[in-house]
């Protein structure tokens, strides 16, 4: 039973991963980045700016949803998790390291997508029956297109609600799981019980709970990550140049483990590059949108401007981190790890090839790495959790949330105790098929966004032609 789980769950990976997807993703994204003439990326240290400003981090008086920097990092809170640990490194293991440059494609056209999700999140957003501001993918679908695309919002709540259990419970959950058991001798069924009952003491609260905790723990945790990161390629700084070297010819050459041939392995470092890249930073398939409609800026743009920044810390800071590490380390004199990526590998090792690189390098290095999986596993268990009843409530009603709060806790556990292999590939499976419904919705509104954007633009131009006045 459980081999024809695994073969089924690849089976789907394969044709959502490597066709359709890349396609749809990629091409989405291409589309609204020239649409938008480069915005995203010429705005990028505008939204840096307006994350850190004052109106940032200050509710209104209305006090009706959470600050911008709390709708970042909820979002983020959703995004980093095993994806920046494990994905990357299964990624190379079974794409090459040329799947690093494809996750940066990812991200790179994931930012306008990102930037317009949030944008129709709020312009298109709409209150809870307790007065709380709500939105997202079924909400802008719902509201903002003809009835003739109604079908579109049900399809995505109804897969975020599958997704958001696979994806962001069982597959997190897995990985946490696998990090107790491995590291500290913990079974999985007591790390299912124990981190259940934690889920559902942060997730009782709702989304106020969930926005705090995020505040807190992703800017601490990920300055730490980072910070260790930093110091292991300061040491092994002398290796960076051939680790970018092996990236990009592994982009275009296509040496992976699975192809006797350069079209399978560019096929194979595609279709993992795009895949994990989708899975860390969550662009196009319209999750973090949930989190920024509960945002208190009214402007829509500034949102847009803010949420893009999420492609960024994510896929771009915190992913290309733990490649260069991992890359570095196997290429340092002496060969502490074998190159183990040409061999190939289901993604079960990715968690102790992280692992063993930071451990290599420095001293403790792996406790980093084991603490960070931790944190960032349970911040996006939580962040999904909020993803989930959203939906949920959007095909009933709030008074159903507790049935999907429930839910949530329940997929947590069974991902403690199920298997991994079957759990990722189920799980990537099914965020590619949520993706398609919000990235369609967005095609559909890709005229609005660019006239939205485009007025923005001559409106900031024109008040700094009358403050230079």
């Amino acid at each position: 039973m459980e081999a024809t789980l695994s073969s089924l769950a690849d089976q789907l990976y394969e044709v959502v991963w490597q066709i359709v997807m890349p396609t749809l993703l990629l091409g989405t994204g291409v589309y609204l980045t020239v649409g938008l003439k480069l915005m995203p990326i010429r705005r990028l240290k505008a939204g840096f700016k307006l994350l850190f400003s004052k109106t940032a981090n200050t509710h209104t008086e209305a006090h009706d949803g959470i600050t911008p920097m709390q709708s970042l990092m909820t979002a983020l809170s959703g995004t980093i998790g095993a994806g920046n640990i494990i994905g990357v490194a299964s990624a190379i293991l079974i794409g090459g390291p040329g799947a690093i440059f494809w996750m940066w494609m990812t991200a790179l056209c994931g930012m306008a997508t990102k930037y317009a999700e949030a944008l129709m999140a709020v312009k298109y957003r709409t209150r809870s029956e307790d007065g709380f501001l709500i939105g997202g993918p079924m909400y802008y679908i719902k509201i903002g297109l003809e009835k003739k695309w109604w079908f579109l919002g049900t399809a995505y709540a109804g897969m975020m609600v599958i997704a958001g259990l696979a994806t962001g419970h069982m597959v997190q959950a897995n990985a946490m799981a696998v990090v107790f058991e491995e590291n500290f001798g913990v079974e999985r069924l007591y790390s299912g019980i124990i981190l259940s009952i934690l889920v559902f003491v942060v997730i009782i609260g709702g989304l106020k709970s969930i926005a705090k905790m995020a505040e807190i723990t992703i800017p601490t945790m990920t300055i730490l990550y980072l910070l260790c990161g930093t110091v292991i390629l300061v040491l092994n700084i002398e290796a960076i140049p051939t680790a970018f070297g092996l990236i990009f010819d592994g982009a275009f050459s296509g040496t992976s483990a699975v192809g006797g041939f350069a079209g399978a392995g560019i096929a194979a470092a595609i279709s993992q590059g795009v895949s994990r890249g989708l899975y860390s930073n969550e662009a196009g398939t319209g999750s973090a949108a949930i989190a920024h409609a509960s945002s208190e800026v009214q402007d829509p743009i500034k949102q847009g401007e803010i949420a893009m920044l999420g492609t960024v810390i994510d896929t771009i800071i915190v992913c290309t981190f733990t490649a260069l590490i991992i890359l570095t380390v196997q290429i340092d004199i002496g060969g502490v790890i074998q190159s183990t990526w040409m061999f190939g590998d289901d993604g079960n090792q990715g968690a102790v090839l992280t692992s063993q690189a930071f451990a290599a390098a420095l001293p403790g290095g792996g406790y980093v790495v084991i603490f960070g999986q931790i944190v960032f596993s349970f911040t996006t268990i939580i962040a999904w959790s909020l993803y989930v009843e959203r939906a949920g409530v959007f095909l009933s009603n709030e008074k159903y949330k507790m049935i999907f709060r429930i839910l949530s806790v329940a997929f947590v556990f069974a991902g403690c105790v199920g298997e991994f292999s079957t759990i990722w590939a189920f799980g990537l499976a099914t965020l590619g098929i949520l993706a398609a419904p919000n990235l369609i919705a967005l095609l559909i509104k890709s005229k609005e966004i660019f006239a939205m954007t485009k007025e923005a633009q001559a409106n900031r131009l024109e008040l700094e032609k009358q403050s230079e006045e």
